[in-house]
């Protein structure tokens, strides 16, 4: 009897890991320190941090209004540490919710003005959650190519058919909805309130009377916007006075709410049929109980009038340097410009660079010199649209931004082949 051979595989699945596109590229920049990601923050994060050793600038935080130094934030996630223990072992399902879950999530929807709210252990898995379970196949989801990834992926995992339409193009937005009104099943458009690279803000008057126009349901990322923009910080829904016509409202607490986690505001029929069917809620742990007790004392400091304050003293740092950059002839993204004529400004500041090599470079020399900032580039950003993504807290002082102001123009001055054209 002869011996019967055994197939072979002959592909093997990590040769991507050593074969990518970008494997030389990231060795060079290991071998000249250059590579700007996975820096060692060696400090609590504030304005100014200690980073691998050295006092440092910090422009590149989503620590909007400061709070993860507040001693009340502090102090309620230690209360909670001292309750709960270090970890609740168990999903939300089982026996993972506790009183602060409760407390949050009903503070989270008097504040954000819906029938509810449900609080996710991080904000990826907010968005994966809610658009995975709320879309299935035979839906049609319409997302701008600007969306957040956590966005693109419950996309992908709802199996609904994906109609993406050109950044903050209402033109193509429309196109798409018109297509999607003969696909057979029910709509739903997904924008970021606030682009988390540009700072840009969604044109939501506008998208929300087209998606009413063509019977659409809207869902709005307020990740970037919740705790940054709005009369009471509710995010960019509230800014543009649409709160009432957005179906439903993500947001996250890893930012202003100086925590980590998301949650998913919206009417309470969905919101319990998310409760019961999300996989990405049922099947993960809940968050340790500090993260739920720090995220519910910095609403609860957001939604005071001393929340408001801090909102405005963020909105005028990001325009002091704002202008502070522009004057040293950098490409600084614009103001995005509001329906009553005004221009707002979000937390986020970004400096166009261009070609990806050349803002790795800058973003090392500006490290060098004492201020740390985000590197996006593609496909993060548009190809040659690479970027340094600088961020703003309430909490900078006038002269920390004069100083990081000073360190741009040193760089600058230095090497002007950096900046692009």
């Amino acid at each position: 009897m002869s011996e019967i051979s055994t197939p072979r595989i002959e592909s093997d699945v990590f040769a991507k890991a050593r074969d990518h596109d970008r494997s030389e590229q990231l060795e060079l920049a290991k071998q000249g320190d250059m590579l700007p990601y996975f820096r060692l923050l060696t400090s609590q994060a504030g304005p100014v941090v200690e980073m691998e050793g050295r006092r440092t600038i910090m422009l590149g935080s989503n620590n909007y209004l400061g709070l993860t130094g507040d001693e009340r934030v502090k102090q309620a996630a230690r209360d909670a540490l001292d309750t709960y223990g270090t970890a609740l072992t168990g999903s939300r399902l089982l026996n993972g919710t506790i009183p602060l879950h409760i407390e949050l999530e009903q503070e989270l929807a008097e504040w954000m003005g819906t029938e509810a709210a449900l609080v996710f252990t991080t904000g990826y898995q907010a968005n994966v959650g809610c658009i995975g379970t709320i879309l299935q196949p035979g839906d049609t989801v319409i997302c701008d190519s600007g969306d957040h990834a956590s966005i693109l992926d419950g996309c992908r995992l709802s199996g609904a058919k994906l109609r993406p339409f050109r950044h903050n193009r209402l033109d193509k937005l429309e196109r798409m909805l018109e297509r999607a009104a003969g696909d057979g099943g029910g709509v739903l458009v997904i924008v970021d309130g606030v682009f988390s690279m540009e700072g840009d803000i969604a044109p939501l008057d506008q998208i929300v009377a087209l998606c009413d126009r063509y019977g659409a349901r809207l869902m709005v990322d307020e990740a970037h916007g919740v705790g940054a923009l709005g009369a009471r910080g509710a995010g960019a829904s509230e800014l543009f006075g649409v709160e009432d016509q957005v179906d439903l409202r993500m947001g996250t607490f890893s930012k202003s709410f100086a925590s980590c986690g998301g949650f998913i505001a919206g009417p309470s029929d969905v919101i319990e049929y998310l409760r019961i069917a999300a996989r990405a809620f049922l099947f993960s742990a809940a968050a340790v109980p500090a993260a739920v007790g720090a995220a519910l004392a910095a609403l609860r400091i957001i939604r005071t009038e001393e929340g408001v304050e801090l909102l405005g003293r963020l909105h005028e740092n990001a325009a002091y340097l704002h202008g502070g950059l522009s004057d040293l002839g950098l490409r600084v993204v614009e103001a995005t410009a509001m329906p009553d004529g005004s221009e707002a400004l979000t937390p986020i500041v970004p400096v166009v660079v261009g070609e990806d090599m050349r803002a790795v470079m800058l973003w090392k020399a500006l490290y060098d010199e004492g201020v740390y900032t985000n590197v996006a580039l593609h496909p993060a950003v548009p190809p040659a649209g690479a970027l340094l993504r600088t961020s703003l807290m309430a909490t900078h002082e006038r002269e920390h931004l004069d100083e990081a102001i000073g360190m741009f123009s040193r760089v600058i001055e230095r090497s002007p082949e950096l900046l692009e054209g």
